[in-house]
């Protein structure tokens, strides 16, 4: 894997040294701003021209329409993986630096293909997209970049229980140059910047059911205790610390551990995984320029609005988990779903799929998949628990081959996935993922 990466960072220095101008295309979630963030700074400190783009999916078009432009090297971030064939028979240079599930095609000299699942490693759990950017720019002596790779893994929910695989190498890189530290806490969000009822209902990861997305039933806990709800956790007493530390704790063990931080970070941005929901709110919010200008180095104006927008996707999110609340999922044998047109629900579709299976809202035995129709097509959001993985599910997998029956597109990682379908197809489309499902566990 990391001689592979070496094979990316010569092509680079080759370029750099060309002055040649870099493409660079990213995905707008989290994951996928914090891999850009990685490769775009790393070109800014190397004093090379790029123009980046940051979409929401790659589609053939795209990558046929791009195959036209005129620059000498294009990198490919958190996507790129199963265009493999087609950047083959590009007339320039390559780097795809991935981390979704990967096809047969080999890649020719032009293209160098960085993907954890190529070398037997998970790439839903041990290495995100932008930790294979990261790779891909590591010997160019950018250590000091791989806080971007962690804030794209916590962006991917793979360091909420602590890192594991070339996440931990990537995290010992961040070390070891001094620019994060690991300090002990309790992982609940926004502790200086909203009052304590929001930040307990705000926290998805870890869990707190009861707590997690329930504004009232937040407020309800804290005043159980005689804490005030309307004050930040950060001018809470010490004493009051500890009894709601102690009180959490009872809720979910997890909720107290490992907190990773960038001291020399302004305060909003010092914690990462905080930093991941930021980025993350700018994607969903379609504004994922604003995004990579802040991990670019800009705050202030910049950062206010990036708050805004957090504001508006957390209450989204809550507004979407009491729909759930309300309504429930509709049951097949093997999976359920959730589907709306309602514009909000849309935007959340994934995220609150995700929560509502680890707050109990969802059935945690059946993969949730979640519908929004945007015009003649459907957009699809798979969701199912570690568990499950490990009795055989394969959300990526059933949601490729179920999409590639009607005309479709799909993808992703066992764990979680995507795909988009003609609005036609969705009920056959549904029972087709549903018998794919049961077959998977059936015959693990």
């Amino acid at each position: 894997m990391l001689n592979r990466a070496s094979e990316a960072t010569n092509m680079l220095k080759e370029h750099i040294e060309k002055d040649s101008v870099i493409r660079l295309i990213s995905h707008n979630d989290a994951d996928g701003i914090s891999a850009a963030a990685v490769i775009a700074n790393a070109l800014k400190e190397e004093d090379v021209q790029f123009h980046t783009t940051i979409i929401p999916r790659l589609k053939e078009d795209m990558v046929n329409q791009l195959r036209s432009e005129k620059y000498d090297l294009f990198i490919f971030s958190d996507m790129g993986s199963p265009f493999i064939k087609e950047f083959n028979t590009y007339k320039h240079d390559v780097i795809v630096a991935d981390h979704h599930q990967v096809n047969d095609t080999e890649a020719e000299s032009n293209v160098v293909h960085i993907n954890p699942h190529l070398f037997g490693i998970d790439g839903s759990k041990d290495l995100c997209g932008a930790g294979s950017a990261y790779l891909a720019v590591r010997d160019l002596d950018k250590k000091h970049l791989a806080h971007f790779a962690l804030i794209g893994a916590f962006g991917d929910m793979q360091g909420q229980g602590g890192f594991t695989g070339v996440n931990s190498t990537i995290l010992g890189d961040a070390m070891e140059s001094g620019v994060v530290e690991i300090h002990e806490g309790l992982k609940i969000v926004s502790k200086a910047s909203e009052p304590i009822f929001k930040s307990l209902a705000y926290t998805f990861s870890p869990p707190l059911p009861g707590i997690s997305g329930d504004l009232e039933g937040a407020q309800e806990f804290l005043e159980k205790r005689g804490l005030s709800y309307g004050i930040k956790f950060t001018d809470l007493e010490d004493e009051e610390k500890d009894l709601l530390k102690d009180a959490l704790i009872e809720i979910n063990p997890d909720i107290f551990g490992d907190c990773y931080t960038v001291p020399k970070e302004v305060p909003l941005l010092r914690d990462l995984e905080e930093y991941s929901y930021i980025l993350d709110a700018c994607g969903k919010n379609k504004k994922q320029g604003l995004g990579l200008s802040i991990a670019l180095g800009e705050k202030d104006q910049a950062l206010d609005a990036a708050l805004r927008l957090q504001r508006q996707y957390r209450d989204q999110i809550v507004r979407g988990l009491e729909w759930i609340k309300r309504e429930g999922a509709q049951q097949l044998n093997a999976i359920q779903y959730l589907y709306s047109e309602d514009k909000v629900l849309k935007s959340v579709m994934g995220t609150i799929a995700s929560i509502g299976l680890s707050v109990e809202l969802l059935d945690n035995s059946k993969p949730v998949i979640g519908l929004s129709r945007l015009h003649r097509d459907i957009k699809i959001s798979g969701r199912t628990t570690r568990e499950m993985v490990d009795r055989g599910v394969n959300l990526g997998k059933a949601l490729q081959d179920s999409s590639n029956n009607f005309n479709g597109t799909g993808g992703g990682h066992d764990i979680a996935a995507g795909a988009m379908i003609p609005y036609e197809a969705k009920d056959n489309f549904l029972h087709l993922v549903d018998e794919m499902v049961e077959y998977q566990l059936n015959n693990d």
